[in-house]
């Protein structure tokens, strides 16, 4: 079954599974990024498909993104 994420379900998921706030007011679709603040006070975009699935729920500098594969 394919669950339709609503940007209230998104915020509700933000709060529950991370410590990051969802600072975005609309959801477009899985390819558009959204606007998260960290625990740290710096804000952050990211896909909510890479914020829920790659589980990348903080910005670069609390969560240096990885390095590419075969590097």
């Amino acid at each position: 079954m394919n669950k339709r994420w609503t940007i209230d379900k998104i915020r509700e998921f933000t709060e529950k599974n991370s410590t990051s706030t969802l600072l975005s007011k609309e959801y477009h679709g899985f390819s558009q990024k959204l606007l998260f603040k960290c625990e740290c006070g710096n804000n952050f975009e990211k896909t909510f498909t890479k914020f829920n699935k790659n589980n990348q729920r903080k910005c670069d500098v609390c969560q240096p993104p990885k390095e590419p594969r075969g590097a």
